[in-house]
């Protein structure tokens, strides 16, 4: 960690001027963290001698044809109203130091970018249509200093695009961001949406209508179910890199089991940070009974041989599109009987539901045919009584979700969980289209205290999930690179570690 970076335009000190008059006022006098006041002579000295850095002949972005198609279907969907998407802010994780900035998902999907503070704007104008405009930092200012004072300065994080950079990579014009919140505020006249809970002082400033705002998020959400060419690919590349980091962890097993699941979790997300941007949400790596939590993410059990592993991780790509795979492992490389007879249990679920992943099938249809498998198998198992039960019965009242617990899937892109806030009739409702990608990961989960079970079952945790693209014909599985039967898993497991 370097020195302390607490911006010294802050501080004012010395009736140093506001914001908009600090290109005009000395530096002198502003304190520079724990280096005290700042010389003239240094101030001068920090002004000038530096090489020009602007980029030129920038060619745009691949995503930026797509994401104007984008923004073309969202000014179709709202003639005449002003629409603001802001990327979102810096957060705060303790004191004067931030987490990694993430740029909101519909913010990226309209434009490609992921600068922290941006704001994208379509204003509408009197021919139909919208006229797109890009907030966003310029280039730090080296003449009042906020180059190197200024803790988010250029000096200390490092270089970003200056605004003629992003018009060419974007394809957008791209104006100071500083003056968004004033230019917008002004011009009452037009009627505006904007996406709520990203930037709190920009939302504050336009006083927009929550209904009508979550009106936008809605159709921003569904905007996102069927992805492009471009974005398919994106999510091809998410996982072969989970791929690499699910065989990363299988080769540095024996590391777990003389450490934690924290091993584990750390071998993944070296690979996240190595082929992406990051892991896509927080890895669950669940071993022994830890695999019956659905989202056990302190990760900080022991690795034990003859226990499961289950391991449910997504490398997220520098586009930040993620990936979202579960395999359950056994440690010690080979299964139980009666973990091999629950994890073929699944696997039969999961080819059940893959195979009801078809266009113009219901998205409800790939659960309920998992479901329908797990309770055939409960009820065979002895765990539900077959005397009193068939299994529609079992289905119609629920009784196998006591040991199934979730859903079976739910689309994947830019979120792990996307297009959470798109219409019912869109989604949970919607048939199947060519381009939607989901899910599929039905699971078995026998809680340590379950009496209704014998004690072999309590503590065991089966879950199998991949990444089913829907096709005009079909479907395809974009994690199967990964193997998925017992015998493929404990084969693949022995030449990884043998």
């Amino acid at each position: 960690m370097t020195e302390d970076r607490t911006p010294a335009v802050a501080e004012n000190p010395e009736g140093a001027g506001t914001e908009e008059d600090a290109a005009d006022q000395p530096i002198k006098g502003r304190k520079n963290g724990l280096y005290g006041e700042v010389s003239d002579e240094l101030a001068a000295s920090m002004k000038g001698g530096w090489a020009d850095t602007e980029l030129r002949d920038l060619q745009p972005l691949e995503q930026a044809s797509y994401a104007a198609a984008r923004r073309a279907a969202l000014s179709a969907a709202f003639p005449g109203e002003r629409l603001v998407v802001p990327a979102g802010n810096l957060r705060t994780r303790a004191n004067d130091t931030e987490y990694s900035f993430r740029a909101a998902s519909e913010y990226v999907h309209l434009t490609g970018d992921q600068t922290e503070d941006a704001v994208l704007v379509l204003n509408p104008v009197a021919a139909g249509g919208h006229d797109a405009v890009l907030y966003r930092l310029p280039r730090s200012n080296r003449e009042n200093g906020e180059f190197w004072l200024d803790g988010q300065g250029e000096l200390w994080v490092g270089r970003r695009h200056s605004l003629t950079e992003a018009e060419a990579l974007l394809g957008l014009p791209a104006r100071d961001v500083r003056e968004a919140a004033e230019e917008l505020a002004a011009d009452t006249a037009v009627p505006t949406r904007m996406v709520r809970g990203y930037d709190a002082a920009l939302q504050a400033a336009l006083g927009t209508d929550e209904e009508r705002d979550d009106e936008l998020k809605v159709f921003l959400s569904g905007l996102r179910l069927v992805k492009d060419d471009w974005e398919i690919g994106q999510l091809r590349a998410a996982c072969a890199a989970t791929v690499n980091g699910f065989t990363d962890v299988v080769r540095e097993l024996s590391q777990a089991v003389a450490t934690s699941e924290r091993w584990i979790e750390g071998t993944f997300w070296r690979r996240a940070r190595v082929e992406g941007n990051d892991v896509g949400y927080g890895s669950i790596a669940a071993a022994g009974p830890h695999a019956t939590t659905l989202h056990w993410v302190r990760n900080d059990g022991e690795v034990r041989p003859g226990e499961l592993l289950l391991l449910d991780a997504g490398v997220e790509t520098s586009t930040l599109y993620t990936a979202d795979v579960t395999r359950t492992l056994p440690i010690n490389g080979t299964f139980s009987p009666l973990q091999r007879q629950i994890y073929d249990a699944v696997y039969a679920a999961q080819e059940a539901g893959i195979a009801a992943v078809q266009p113009g099938g219901r998205f409800r249809d790939f659960h309920d045919a998992a479901q329908r498998v797990l309770a055939e198998h409960l009820l065979a198992w002895g765990l539900l009584d077959a005397s009193v039960y068939d299994v529609e019965k079992v289905l119609e009242l629920g009784l196998q979700r006591r040991w199934t617990l979730h859903g079976t899937g739910h689309m994947l892109g830019l979120d792990v969980h996307d297009c959470a806030h798109a219409r019912r009739e869109q989604y949970v409702d919607a048939q199947l289209e060519p381009g939607m990608c989901l899910t599929v990961e039905p699971g078995l989960y026998f809680q340590l205290d379950d009496l209704t079970v014998p004690e072999e079952y309590r503590g065991i945790g089966v879950r199998i999930e991949d990444d089913i693209l829907v096709t005009a014909d079909g479907n395809e599985n974009l994690s199967a690179g990964l193997p998925r039967t017992s015998a493929d898993v404990e084969a693949w497991m022995a030449e990884l570690t043998g």
